[in-house]
């Protein structure tokens, strides 16, 4: 069963068209991964997927629902997350209120300044059962804006899990981290996958960990579904292995 498709999903700006045509169908349940060179559209189609950015044409299915011309905040109410390249905190709270506050959000229950935090106990159990998810329990009482990169890397997956989403969009979860930071994002990456009740597209550059992880792979090339298939396809694929071998790929994709 399909959890998100979409249909001749295009979008230019001025005469320049990023996102050309695109058919997609992402089972539920699934670990998709995007790849292609730079400037193949993959950000872009994501800023489409989460409401950043709004078709030329097109449309997009979510659930069978037809989301095109819903907002971002609707669309993550309704089930879709979304990761940046860039962290998305509160830098001034700490690890803990970070992740309270998507539990909140979630339950619709808006923050009162003049309530005290032991107030919301549950919702303190459950941020702090869900930063134990991702390896931050330790660092439950630190300000974000103290965190090392790859920390607040983790502490956004624990925001996106508190909005209690059933589509994760990742977009290069490791990108600028250190080596010895990685693994733990891609521990995290695997247990949400073996936890089975996400779907997640993912966009990344380390090829060795698509490969890992991923059920199929979708290739884009100057903004065109160029391929997808298994791991095993796309790595024995002519046509994508020219793509690539032809100069055009860069290891920080957009």
């Amino acid at each position: 069963m399909s959890i998100l498709k979409t249909q001749d999903l295009t979008i230019a700006f001025g005469g320049q068209v990023a996102v050309n045509s695109i058919n997609l169908s992402i089972e539920e349940k699934s670990f998709t991964s995007i790849i292609g060179p730079n400037g193949a559209g993959k950000t872009t189609l994501f800023n489409l997927l989460s409401g950043q950015l709004k078709p030329t044409k097109g449309s997009i299915l979510f659930k069978n629902e037809d989301i095109t011309r819903l907002p971002s905040t609707i669309r993550t109410r309704k089930g879709i997350g979304r990761s940046f390249q860039i962290t998305n905190v509160f830098p001034n709270l700490t690890v803990l209120e970070n992740v309270r506050l998507a539990v909140q959000s979630q339950a619709g229950v808006r923050y009162q300044m003049i309530k005290h935090f032991r107030s919301y106990k549950k919702m303190n159990e459950e941020a702090y059962y869900l930063l134990e998810q991702v390896m931050m329990a330790k660092q439950a009482d630190a300000l974000a804006s103290n965190l090392a990169h790859g920390e607040k890397r983790k502490l956004e997956i624990a925001m996106l899990l508190a909005l209690k989403t059933e589509l994760l969009l990742l977009d290069e979860p490791t990108a600028g981290m250190s080596l010895e930071e990685v693994p733990a994002i891609l521990k995290i990456i695997e247990d949400i996958k073996s936890s089975g009740n996400r779907t997640i597209l993912l966009i990344e550059h380390k090829m060795d960990m698509i490969m890992n992880l991923s059920d199929r792979i979708i290739v884009l090339f100057n903004g065109r579904l160029l391929e997808e298939g298994s791991p095993q396809e796309i790595m024995n694929n002519e046509t994508v292995q020219n793509a690539y071998l032809g100069g055009l790929y860069d290891d920080h994709t957009a």
